[in-house]
């Protein structure tokens, strides 16, 4: 698994599950088609009368989900040992051909770009892609296929941010390699921080008991409607395999990254340059504060717009509750008004805004509140 060695934590690891290795011949493209008629298949009104049927969820929207097979470091073939070979899934968003996946799909550890990308449908057709931009901070990639000739079937993207734990859900993908394979189970959790290519977390993930395994990576996590709510990126496990814990980018993450993707070929992030501690009510009580929501600033990375704005690091460390809080800073509690909660914290809030952006932020500085106005930077780039 070509990412297993990055994401791999100490015993029980989050491991990516989109980069197993390619055994299939990619032929080197489809020969010239004389048919040009791209068909569009819409499909409408899944799990409007039965509930969840994913029997009727595989028949109607498995032959939008696809196979992705990517090349790098110069091999001339998914075969050719001199080489680097991956496989993953994806899905159709549109009779365009643009198709969603993620970005350690068609990316290197390093985060380069494969050299070759194919996609091959469930009806066989296997074509040549180009990777129209990869957002690593959020693992996820857009690619383009020439629709011409395809039957194509996009998949509508739902929203993540109703969703609930127990509810139904469906993943369709290629695990090792076993094309247009089906699983089911349900929603297990949500808010869940998992790994990024970057050193940036990817916050809000959905966590799920349907089996994802490696080659999964990228297929769609579907609700009862048939909607995709995330694309499945990684797993928890102590063998490797799919264990009962996997993870989901949040669709409404992803729609942020596909459409500036599809705009502009990058993602843009907002950067504040805090390291921080969500605090929670105990500790509050311990250090005498008055609120119980906020992110406790621990460290300020050195010439941040948070160091620029004046916001104040912790000084000292106290033992509390069998770990090591560095206490003294500041505490924001809100971003442009709103509160911060554990389920919507500091990071969620600033990675859904841009460089550029100007917030005020309320702060609790030595038991005084305050706003800090702080025009935001850009995150920083690369892996790591």
């Amino acid at each position: 698994m070509r990412r297993a060695a990055a994401l791999l934590l100490a015993v029980v690891g989050l491991v990516t599950v989109g980069c197993s290795s390619g055994s299939d011949d990619n032929g080197g493209g489809s020969s010239p088609r004389e048919v040009t008629t791209t068909r569009v298949k819409v499909v409408e009104g899944l799990g409007q009368q039965g509930g969840f049927d994913p029997a009727s969820i595989y028949h109607r929207l498995s032959p939008g989900v696809v196979t992705i097979l990517s090349v790098f470091d110069g091999a001339s073939s998914l075969l050719d040992s001199g080489g680097e070979g991956g496989q993953g899934s994806g899905f159709v968003l549109d009779g365009k051909g643009y198709i969603a996946t993620n970005a350690h799909v068609v990316t290197s550890e390093s985060g380069k770009r494969a050299e070759q990308v194919f996609v091959e449908f469930s009806d066989g057709n296997r074509v040549s892609a180009q990777v129209v931009g990869a957002d690593l901070n959020a693992d996820v990639a857009l690619v383009k296929v020439n629709p011409n000739g395809l039957s194509l079937t996009p998949l509508e993207l739902g929203h993540s941010h109703n969703i609930e734990v127990g509810q139904p859900v469906a993943a369709i993908g290629s695990p090792f390699g076993e094309r247009q394979s089906l699983s089911i189970g349900v929603i297990s959790a949500l808010d869940r921080n998992i790994d990024s290519l970057t050193r940036f977390k990817i916050g809000d993930a959905i966590q799920t008991d349907a089996a994802i395994n490696p080659g999964n990576s990228g297929g769609p996590l579907l609700d009862a409607h048939g909607r995709v709510l995330g694309i499945n990126a990684q797993i928890k496990s102590q063998s490797g395999g799919g264990e009962g814990v996997g993870f989901a980018i949040p669709v409404d993450a992803v729609r942020r990254s596909l459409d500036a993707l599809r705009a502009h070929g990058r993602v843009d992030y907002g950067y504040l340059g805090v390291s921080a501690l969500a605090l929670w009510p105990q500790l509050a009580e311990r250090l005498n504060m008055d609120v119980r929501n906020g992110a406790f600033v621990q460290e300020i990375e050195s010439n941040s717009p948070a160091e620029k704005a004046g916001l104040h690091a912790g000084d000292h460390e106290i033992a509390f509750q069998a770990q090591r809080i560095t206490v003294g800073g500041d505490v924001i509690v809100a971003v442009d008004g709103r509160p911060l909660t554990r389920t919507e914290d500091l990071a969620d809030r600033i990675s859904s805004l841009s460089t550029g952006d100007d917030v005020s932020l309320d702060v609790v500085r030595a038991g005084k509140h305050r706003t800090v106005h702080v025009r935001l930077g850009q995150r920083p780039r690369g892996s790591g």
